[in-house]
């Protein structure tokens, strides 16, 4: 429910209220003699959806941008003729459900604070980010996501093109531009002045870290969670309620990714950030486009009928290229699935022939300990360089028809050549006395 104040400018005031009976609408009428351009100040009550009509007529009826129009929340309101107006408005559908034009304009600028604030924000977030991944610690990394102020320009620019303001639109894109160069360059000096000072181990392996190396080599998992925080994101902010939680979840998709290549580029290791470099733009992008099919479905159109049709081709513009893009990146993170699939297959296969062949005849009196699958460093496609295989059994030494087995065996589900390096342990059983 909402609460509308309404200044009346002089001469509209009988057109104003006659707007309002025939809408059935309660209201109240104060005299205003501050200002000789408005003769009253108007009160009354509409449910959620009734706003953006109701100011829509109003508008029609003369009241023009440099009236004052205030709409705040109403927590209760006791009215049988306001009763009715819910009725009439609130049937159950999508649209029905969400806040007015005025409000979504309002709230999506609100949402984007002053860029001084939102630079220094991106870069704090994403230098604790960096910080979270070195430490390989889930918790900072939630924590970074939680300060990053990301989800007022990623929805903003959709707001900015269904109802046609591209003040708003071009003002989200370029913070979104460089909150991403922000978050990247932050992330890579951070993690440059950690390296040479050493705060970590110098011989660290960032392929090692498991938060780091899973943002490395994206896969296509990660593009539901873009798309899931542009939905979830509107609707949010369309049907007004908290968007906390979902500021986390766009800020998921964008803050660690860029503070992983950053960390690639700092570890000189320009190849092992192209996969998280796509994955954040590909997360941007269907952030966007996520968000402006769903504004669209929602019923939002721009407040002058006139521009409807170029704002209906603006619309379906940008989809098609946003699109487009997104498609062309889907492609890539589709590849390097594809990659970890044919290398979790030939891990699954080649153990299967190692305990395939101890189980022969002639290899019975040995056992597989462990099995070890080292990946070269060729990101984001990583591919299996050499595999270990821990062998107990006898103290003698094991044949050499073992290690011929196994490697051909085992290269038998390799693309290419894999090294395989035997390490045997001798095993001596006591029997208790």
């Amino acid at each position: 429910m909402r609460l509308v104040q309404l200044t009346v400018p002089t001469g509209k005031r009988e057109t104003i209220l006659e707007t309002l009976d025939e809408r059935g609408i309660d209201y109240v009428v104060t005299d205003e003699d501050s200002n000789r351009d408005y003769t009253a100040v108007v009160y009354f009550p509409l449910p959620s959806p009734a706003v953006e009509v109701v100011l829509d007529e109003i508008q029609e009826a003369g009241i023009d941008e440099d009236a004052y129009t205030v709409v705040v929340d109403a927590e209760t309101v006791v009215s049988r003729r306001f009763e009715a107006l819910r009725e009439e408005y609130e049937n159950g559908d999508v649209e029905s459900d969400r806040i007015s034009r005025q409000e979504l304009q309002a709230e999506a600028e609100s949402l984007t604070p002053t860029f001084a604030v939102y630079a220094i924000m991106t870069v704090i977030s994403s230098v604790v980010a960096t910080a979270g991944l070195l430490l390989d610690s889930p918790a900072v990394v939630v924590g970074s996501m939680v300060i990053a102020p990301l989800i007022g320009p990623a929805l903003g620019a959709s707001v900015g093109t269904v109802i046609d303001d591209e003040d708003l639109f071009f003002e989200s894109l370029r913070y979104q531009i460089i909150g991403v160069v922000l978050a990247i360059a932050a992330a890579a000096i951070f993690a440059w002045m950690v390296r040479v000072t050493n705060i970590v181990p110098p011989g660290l392996a960032i392929s090692e870290v498991d938060e780091i190396s899973e943002r490395l080599a994206p896969d296509l998992l990660s593009l539901a969670i873009a798309l899931g925080a542009g939905v979830a994101g509107i609707i949010s902010i369309a049907t007004g309620t908290s968007v906390a939680l979902v500021g986390v979840m766009i800020a998921a998709a964008l803050i660690p990714p860029a503070a992983a290549a950053g960390i690639a580029m700092a570890w000189g290791q320009p190849s092992a950030a192209i996969g998280s470099t796509v994955l954040v733009l590909v997360n941007v992008l269907s952030v966007n486009l996520a968000g402006l099919l769903t504004l669209w479905y929602a019923g939002y159109r721009p407040e002058n009928l006139f521009s409807l049709g170029p704002t209906e081709e603006r619309v379906r513009r940008r989809v098609v290229g946003l699109g487009v893009i997104v498609l062309v990146f889907t492609v890539f993170l589709g590849a390097i699935t594809y990659s970890s699939f044919a290398v979790a297959s030939f891990e699954e296969n080649a153990r299967g022939e190692a305990e395939l062949l101890l189980e022969d005849e002639a290899f019975a009196q040995y056992q597989l300990l462990e099995f070890e699958v080292i990946m070269d460093q060729d990101y984001p496609f990583r591919s299996p360089e050499r595999v270990i295989l821990t062998i107990g059994g006898a103290p003698e030494e094991p044949p050499p028809e073992l290690a011929d087995a196994l490697h051909e065996r085992i290269n038998q589900h390799a693309e290419s050549s894999v090294d395989v390096e035997i390490r045997y342990i001798g095993l001596v059983e006591r029997e208790t006395a």
